[in-house]
């Protein structure tokens, strides 16, 4: 049966998209269009008001610019081609589109991990060793950080790509997801997939071990160099700038570990989309919602901006 699966080759997939219900494609268009909006919006802008204002110039906001930049990107990965789907009937897509659109997934999903991580330094080093903060993280340094983080995620995200798309595909060539997700993709494959499934286990799971490390040893040695500031008004100022950082770590690995690693029952697949969207769509939309609502600089950056303009 395989083989004569394979007698066709593979050059276009069909998405089977979120649902086949009719009556809610157009209030998930709706739904999906206002996200992606909004994340569009809330993202590029912080990325023009930072490179704007003054007042945002230091290594933190240096992060958060490329941090709304890559959300920008990860949504805009996913979001037009699932709101184009939710308006016509035949989803297809073509192979080398799939493989492009799994390729930029992957990699800024992975650059958005190192990112985290950097940034979780950067805090360490501004409470912990403020007097040598200015020299540490120095603008050559936060590039490097900045530019290791999209070399890590472009690399890890080749080695998946080549060997997800090296693998012979079956038809009925129906991926049954609303994106070309990695695992959607490998279900379609004629041959082996165990090397490629503990690939992605494998590397994906030392990408998430050394980013989440980097991030809690970060944060240990900060709560004890807090611990030690003997005012609670000292204390409260010191941590009040990890506070917007450490709720978007903890939504972004916290989805990315809920879709992974939790068990698998009956309804995996429904729920497999339901955390996608939030992966997908709804965190990149959130990110600047969480580093600007109790941020005073960014609210006083913002209103300079109005201001000016």
């Amino acid at each position: 049966m395989a083989e004569e699966n394979q007698t066709e080759q593979v050059t276009e997939l069909t998405l089977v998209g979120l649902t086949d219900n009719p009556r809610l494609q157009a209030p998930l268009f709706v739904l999906f269009l206002l996200i992606y909006f909004i994340t569009l919006a809330g993202n590029l802008g912080m990325v023009v008001l930072i490179r704007s204002s003054s007042q945002l110039q230091s290594p933190m906001y240096f992060f958060l610019s490329h941090l709304s930049l890559l959300d920008a990107c990860y949504s805009s990965v996913v979001a037009p081609r699932t709101l184009m789907n939710l308006l016509i009937e035949k989803k297809t897509i073509s192979l080398a589109s799939c493989a492009t659109q799994l390729f930029f997934f992957i990699a800024f999903g992975t650059t958005e991990c190192f990112l985290l991580a950097a940034m979780a330094y950067d805090r360490y080093t501004a409470i912990c060793n403020p007097l040598l903060y200015p020299s540490v993280m120095s603008h050559r340094v936060c590039v490097l950080l900045v530019a290791g983080s999209y070399v890590l995620g472009l690399l890890h995200s080749l080695v998946h790509t080549d060997f997800t798309f090296s693998l012979p595909f079956c038809q009925p060539a129906e991926i049954d997801h609303f994106y070309c997700s990695i695992m959607a993709v490998l279900a379609l494959s004629c041959s082996d997939t165990r090397v490629n499934r503990h690939l992605i286990f494998g590397l994906g799971g030392l990408v998430e071990m050394v980013t989440i490390l980097a991030v809690l040893v970060s944060y240990a040695f900060i709560l004890s160099a807090v611990s030690k500031i003997s005012s609670a008004k000292g204390r409260h100022k010191a941590f009040s700038t990890c506070t917007s950082h450490l709720a978007g770590v903890t939504i972004f690995h916290g989805s990315i570990l809920a879709l992974n690693f939790r068990p698998r029952s009956s309804d995996t697949l429904s729920t497999d989309k339901t955390f996608s969207v939030f992966y997908s769509l709804v965190v990149p939309m959130l990110n600047p919602l969480i580093y600007s609502l109790r941020n005073k600089e960014v609210k006083n950056a913002l209103r300079d901006f109005a201001m000016w303009k």
